[in-house]
């Protein structure tokens, strides 16, 4: 059996593979995705600069009154965070799945992002 450590420890060295391929930049930002158990967290990165451009998550206030831990919840987060993006005058970006499999909340929240107007 697993232990949740060993599991996390995966998925960071998942991370760190897509990383190495996928970088940021002022014109085109990395979209950053962070999975919890009870909430989903998107971020616009500049790597170049080392800063975030834009965020979103299933606490902030601007948010609503979803539950945080579903994929309607996911949808709005990515939603949010491509209006925050497009209000910057950000339009395309390049995902970054956190190590996380291409299913479920993050699917859901990328299929947010482009819906709202990101391109990648």
């Amino acid at each position: 059996m697993f232990k949740k450590e060993d599991r996390q420890k995966a998925r960071v060295n998942r991370h760190l593979r897509v990383r190495n391929k996928v970088q940021g930049t002022a014109a085109r930002p990395r979209l950053a995705v962070f999975r919890s158990e009870k909430n989903i967290y998107a971020q616009l990165i500049d790597d170049v600069a080392g800063v975030t451009l834009a965020s979103a998550s299933s606490i902030d206030k601007d948010f609503g009154s979803k539950v945080g831990s579903n994929k309607e919840a996911a949808k709005a987060v990515g939603a949010l965070v491509a209006k925050k993006a497009l209000e910057k005058g950000i339009e395309e970006v390049v995902f970054d799945r956190g190590g996380y499999i291409y299913h479920g909340r993050v699917k859901e929240l990328a299929d947010g992002a482009r819906e709202a107007g990101l391109k990648f």
